[in-house]
């Protein structure tokens, strides 16, 4: 019997793409570049822009306006922290709603229920997320409104901070649930084994070791929750019970204006922003104060979370 003619051996021709694969791999490395380019150049256009009309007004503004007893931008009168102080009111309420509801959620899926039910559940949560903002507004000033804050406080605005950092709380619940169960899934089975042969029971587990494990999912969830609250429009200028203007105020029951609202209460239409000169700027300013309390809470978060992430 002869012996098999054996094949001649490759060289580096026999490896390298055909002309017309190579032409194809290189139009999508340029496209895949392009877009890659064009989010960042609209990104950085849009800190340029922000930060040149907000110069303007900072160069301008009497800063003594900036610091007063409220937010009157037609009068010329800025008071930043009517508003920054309201934004943290509705975020720290919808974070109490949004955060034990949202764990509780996302460890139920993740350590409790079974695939079928699991993936019957995890939809329909986030099928809240697809409601739009504007319904949970309404749903804020007419429902939670009247029924939970009125009714716990009796001095409490038809519209206040408090139902508007309901309604932020309930729109905040899918997203901390959602990254929060993925962040638990990735955990390695083997963690909750060794906890179970060691005697220790579901809940012990869950609570002492898959939540510390998955730490850095779950402190990412919660600040993406926090930025989502921060920057929410429609429930708190619905709900928030103030109009363009505001006094300051501290006390979640009265009405207020946050951060959001109040851009969009006087930038309805341009021809709607008049009155003072610096009324436009001010609009840039507020939101470079967002731009940067946002942006300090990812860096910040990026940093906890190379800081505590375990990796199996």
């Amino acid at each position: 019997m002869s012996d098999a003619v054996s094949p001649p051996p490759l060289d580096l021709s026999d490896l390298q793409a055909t002309p017309k694969r190579a032409r194809r791999e290189r139009t999508v490395r340029v496209v895949l570049l392009a877009a890659a380019m064009i989010s960042v150049v609209v990104s950085g256009a849009i800190v340029v822009s922000l930060l040149f009309e907000a110069w303007e007004f900072m160069v301008n503004v009497d800063w003594s306006a900036v610091w007063s007893t409220g937010w009157f931008p037609r009068n010329g009168i800025y008071d930043i922290k009517t508003l920054v102080v309201a934004s943290l009111i509705v975020t720290g309420i919808a974070m109490l709603v949004a955060t034990p509801l949202g764990l509780g959620a996302a460890i139920f899926l993740s350590e409790y229920a079974n695939p079928r039910v699991r993936r019957v559940l995890k939809p329909m949560l986030e099928v809240l997320a697809g409601i739009p903002s504007v319904v949970l507004g309404f749903f804020a000033l007419l429902w939670i409104s009247p029924n939970l804050v009125q009714n716990a406080f009796q001095s409490a605005n038809r519209g206040n901070l408090m139902a508007a950092g309901i309604g932020v709380g309930i729109l905040t619940i899918p997203l901390v649930a959602s990254i929060s169960e993925d962040a638990m899934q990735a955990v390695p089975h083997a963690l909750r084994e060794a906890s179970a042969g060691l005697g220790a029971r579901k809940v012990t587990t869950s609570i002492q070791v898959v939540l510390p494990a998955a730490v850095s999912g779950l402190a990412a969830a919660l600040i993406v929750a926090v930025s989502r609250a921060l920057g929410e429009t429609m429930v708190v200028f619905i709900a928030g019970g103030a109009g363009d203007t505001a006094l300051y105020t501290d006390n979640p029951i009265d009405g207020g204006l946050t951060m959001t609202a109040a851009m969009a209460s006087l930038a309805s239409g341009t021809d709607a922003v008049v009155g003072e000169g610096l009324t436009f700027p001010s609009l840039y300013f507020v939101g470079l104060v967002l731009f940067v309390i946002t942006f300090g809470l990812n860096i910040i978060a990026d940093r906890f979370v190379r800081r505590v992430r375990e990796v199996y």
